[in-house]
């Protein structure tokens, strides 16, 4: 199975690109679901955020108060650094297993927002960025989370720059307002990735 690895700056549609995907009935693991699921109550990683942070980034139903937690690691690296090293162990392994769960697909897409930084292109095979201009993606993450233009400038400081991105992948979807339509680039790749997937089986074989 030809494992695909997913990622892009934040507001460059990474979510839309998993949606078309699935679309053509391809599995998609998605570090962010599982890092929601981990913080439910209950969930290993709520409780060791606690056992860090305590009660005060918990709501009264119990629930993570996100808004809180991430104010705090924006204005204090120490505390960023904290909460990654609790959570992205519990993240990894749970992509690890699903993987394991996999069978007789052409290939999968592992979507992990941060893939570059937490130097994970170990677990797949394929890295796959989705980018776009600067304008429109300040404009989307602007619309969809209302943050300040200066909010917006320290999450994109804490990741690796575009640039970066690009010359690491292998391959590219433009996702900008002028690029062409989403869709049909989306399944360009997934008959790409489909014969990939059988030369990668041949050459095993």
């Amino acid at each position: 199975m030809l494992k695909v690895g997913l990622t892009g700056g934040i507001g460059c549609g990474k979510s839309t690109v998993s949606s078309l995907f699935e679309q053509f009935n391809v599995p998609v693991i998605d570090a962010d679901s599982i890092a929601h699921h981990l913080v439910k109550p209950g969930q290993q990683g709520l409780t060791a955020i606690i056992s860090v942070f305590g009660q005060a980034v918990v709501s009264k139903t119990g629930e993570l108060n996100r808004a809180m937690l991430k104010k705090r690691i924006f204005s204090d690296i120490d505390a960023k650094n904290q909460l990654e090293a609790l959570l992205h162990p519990l993240i990894f392994a749970e992509i690890t297993r699903q993987l394991t769960l996999l069978h007789d697909v052409p290939y999968c897409i592992v979507s992990i927002p941060l893939l570059f930084e937490t130097q994970s292109q170990r677990l797949v095979d394929r890295v796959l960025v989705v980018d776009c201009d600067k304008k429109t993606q300040y404009e989307r993450v602007q619309k969809r989370d209302n943050l300040s233009f200066s909010s917006i400038d320290k999450i994109i400081a804490a990741q690796v720059s575009a640039e970066f991105r690009r010359n690491n992948a292998n391959d590219i979807l433009e996702n900008s307002k002028d690029s062409s339509p989403l869709a049909q680039q989306v399944k360009k790749l997934h008959n790409f990735y489909i014969s990939l997937s059988f030369s990668q089986d041949t050459t095993r074989s």
